[in-house]
């Protein structure tokens, strides 16, 4: 036992002397020529990261403008390319990562990679490439808001829960799960959401010069497959990761380069997560195989 100990914590040190080295060294500019770099937009989009057990992890719109920032100051790095698998996120960082992407395509070349996932949001984001290449049966466009809340008045009426209203401003509680939508507060809700919804529409319109018929087309905010998309002009061509550094390279003009990742830095707490998780899961090991019927779910959702 007091050599598992003298183990474990030498591996602990190591692992923590490993992360500040690697800290100490980089400064987020990678030594390239004709490098080719790929940035991922994964999961909810938001203003920060964030790793909810509710809504599914994401990455914020700080740190993907961080990482195409960077790209973007590296004369190294001579195209980018987006590996986008997100359902899209809020509407103010997911335009604050468009934006920057349009920015940047004006001095390098940007391929969108849209793989399993590139809605709402992250289609926003993708729009504003200089080329988006998808799987056929990846799921695009959907460019449309929402906004909605459970609304539980008739449940706290049944069990005799009352709700005391007092506001100062007659609409400054419109939305409160505790009582209904007048039609008023209705339009009002609706009036903001078309206003976002336009702007959306006309945002992805421009990047994608669509034409009226187009525009018909995706303001009902639906979802698009990949052979669908093409054919509306939602995606340029069809293919995965290689395709995409293929068109990059083409963009750009060079024939070779080094394949420059921007991941998510993972921080000293994540680092020691992972390895006691793992710790643990080897010691447990002998107990865990033994149990039966142990299987692992493979879900498409």
């Amino acid at each position: 036992m007091k050599k598992l100990k003298i183990i474990l914590t030498t591996v602990i040190l190591l692992w923590v002397a490993a992360y500040f080295i690697g800290l100490w060294f980089d400064d987020g500019k990678e030594i390239v020529t004709n490098g080719i770099a790929i940035i991922p937009i994964k999961g909810i989009i938001s203003p920060e990261d964030s790793n909810d057990i509710l809504r599914g992890s994401g990455m914020g719109s700080d740190t993907i403008i961080n990482n195409l920032k960077k790209a973007g100051e590296n004369d190294g790095v001579k195209a980018v390319i987006l590996e986008i698998n997100s359902p899209g996120g809020t509407v103010v960082a997911s335009r604050e990562v468009a934006e920057y992407v349009k920015t940047l395509s004006e001095s390098k070349p940007v391929v969108a990679w849209i793989r399993e996932m590139g809605a709402s949001g992250a289609y926003w984001i993708a729009s504003g490439a200089d080329t988006i290449i998808a799987d056929e049966m990846s799921i695009t466009g959907s460019v449309g808001v929402i906004s909605s809340y459970l609304e539980f008045s008739g449940l706290l009426e049944k069990y005799g829960v009352n709700y005391e209203r007092l506001v100062a401003g007659d609409l400054k509680d419109v939305g409160s799960p505790y009582k209904d939508l007048s039609e008023g507060e209705r339009r009002l809700m609706q009036d903001k959401l078309k206003k976002v919804h336009d702007l959306f529409v006309k945002e992805v319109s421009e990047n994608r010069r669509l034409n009226n018929l187009q525009i018909n087309e995706i303001r009902q905010g639906f979802f698009y497959l990949g052979i669908e998309a093409k054919e509306l002009g939602l995606v340029d061509e069809f293919g995965g990761r290689d395709e995409a550094v293929a068109k990059a390279k083409s963009l750009a003009g060079i024939k070779d380069g080094k394949i420059v990742e921007y991941k998510p830095k993972k921080s000293l707490l994540d680092v020691l997560e992972g390895f006691s998780n793992k710790a643990f899961f080897y010691m447990g090991k002998g107990m865990a195989i033994e149990l039966p019927n142990n299987k692992l779910e493979i879900l498409a959702m």
